[in-house]
C-alpha cells in the first residue's frame, strides 16, 4: 500500500480524507522513468566523500548499456570517481527543468550500484562505441589513462512526474529484458550505419511523427532491444517500441513498419 497524508480543510483545520502520497505504479510511470534515463545527455551524481562522509554532488555525462543500465564516462581525478571507487553506491538525477516551477518538471533520481569496466573486459569496446556516438566529443579523452566507465547497476528509483505525481520503482521498471539484447547488440553498430547512409528520411520521419520534433537532421546514435536513441546536435530524444523485441530477427521487420507508419502518418 502506497504511502498517504492526511489532507486538511484550510478553512476550519479539520482533517478530511487521507491522500496518497506515492502512487502505484502503472505502465506510464514505467515508460517515463525509461524516457527521462535513455533520453539524457547528462545528470547529476550524488555520492559519498570519502575523506569527510558528506554527501557530494557533482554532474556527469551519461549513456546506457543495451539493457538500459546507466553508464558514465569520468575522470579518475575527479572527487565523485574517488568516492565511487571507495564506496559503489550513488544517485543519478535525471531530467531537465523546462520554463516556469522547475519542481513542475518531471525527474527521477535513480539509486545505484557502480562497477568499473576495466579496459581488457569484453564489453569495453560496446561501452565505448555506443557513449562515443551519444557523445561525439567524449572520443578526445575516452582513451585517456586516467578516464573510466562505469556502468550504474539500478537498485531501485524515485519518480516524481510533477505535483501529486510520486512513484517509487524497482529495477524491473526501468531495465530491458528480453532474450534478444546481445543479438540485437551485435547488431547495432551496423543498422545504425544502414539507417543513416540509406534511410535518412526515414530517421527524421521517427523524430516528427514519434518523438513530437519539429526539427531535421536527425542521426541513429543508438539502438536496442526497447528502442531508438536519435541525435541532433546536442539533443536527443529517445523513441521506445511499442514492445520490446524478442528476437533480433524483428528488428529489421520493425524497422521498417515504423517507417511506414511515420510517411503515411
Amino acid at each position: 500500500m502506497a504511502p498517504s497524508a492526511w489532507r486538511r480543510n484550510r478553512a476550519t483545520g479539520t482533517v478530511k480524507e487521507p491522500v496518497k502520497i506515492i502512487r502505484d505504479t502503472d505502465e506510464e510511470a514505467r515508460q517515463l522513468a525509461r524516457r527521462l534515463i535513455r533520453g539524457a545527455r547528462f545528470a547529476a551524481i550524488g555520492v559519498l566523500e570519502p575523506d569527510t562522509g558528506f554527501p557530494f554532488a557533482s554532474r556527469v555525462l551519461t549513456g546506457t548499456d543495451v539493457d538500459g543500465t546507466p553508464l558514465i564516462l569520468v575522470s579518475g581525478l575527479s572527487v565523485h570517481t574517488t568516492a565511487l571507487l571507495a564506496d559503489p553506491r550513488a544517485s543519478l538525477l535525471f531530467g531537465e527543468p523546462g520554463k516556469g516551477d522547475p519542481l513542475a518538471h518531471p525527474r527521477i533520481t535513480v539509486r545505484t550500484q557502480a562497477e568499473r569496466v576495466a579496459r581488457d573486459d569484453p564489453a569495453h569496446a560496446r561501452l565505448r562505441a555506443r557513449f562515443i556516438a551519444r557523445h561525439p566529443k567524449a572520443a578526445l579523452y575516452a582513451d585517456f589513462g586516467d578516464f573510466a566507465f562505469f556502468r550504474m547497476v539500478p537498485h531501485s528509483a524515485s519518480l516524481n512526474g510533477g505535483f501529486g505525481k510520486a512513484f517509487v520503482l524497482e529495477a524491473s521498471d526501468i531495465l530491458i529484458t528480453s532474450p534478444a539484447i546481445a543479438d540485437v547488440a551485435e547488431m547495432e553498430a551496423g543498422a545504425i550505419a544502414h539507417m543513416n547512409a540509406d534511410h535518412a528520411d526515414a530517421v527524421d520521419n521517427f523524430a516528427r511523427v514519434f518523438g513530437k520534433s519539429k526539427k531535421s537532421g536527425w542521426k541513429l546514435c543508438g539502438l536496442d532491444c526497447a528502442g531508438l536513441d536519435l541525435a541532433n546536435g546536442d539533443e536527443l530524444l529517445r523513441i521506445d517500441y511499442d514492445a520490446p523485441l524478442s528476437k533480433a530477427s524483428d528488428l529489421r521487420p520493425y524497422l521498417v513498419e515504423m517507417a511506414r507508419r511515420a510517411k503515411t502518418a
